[in-house]
């Protein structure tokens, strides 16, 4: 069983619903816009928007085509963010500030 990979990509807002086990429902971004950017040095969290998609060291093919995945590194106004969430399955996209603009 399983289901093919979510290639999460920067756009409008678009999701993909599925079932979960127990009739509860699970979604996965198809694409999206905005991510919830966590900043370690002071603690707050703010919902900014993507730019682009800087690298994606999780396939060379990812990084070209700029999917988000979990460990891709990411453009916002407030500097670059490494992704922490797994977008596909989540539903949601979190990072963590590592450089500031």
């Amino acid at each position: 069983m399983g289901s093919g990979p979510t290639a999460t990509l920067v756009g409008e807002a678009k999701l993909r619903k599925r079932r979960g086990r127990g009739d509860s429902a699970k979604y996965g971004l198809l694409t999206w816009n905005y991510a919830n950017v966590t900043d370690k040095a002071t603690g707050k969290t703010q919902k900014v928007e993507i730019r682009r998609v800087i690298r994606n060291p999780a396939n060379p093919d990812y990084q070209r085509r700029g999917v988000i995945t979990k460990g891709a590194v990411i453009e916002t106004p407030l500097g670059q963010a490494t992704v922490v969430s797994r977008p596909g399955q989540d539903g949601a996209i979190n990072a963590v500030l590592t450089q500031k603009a």
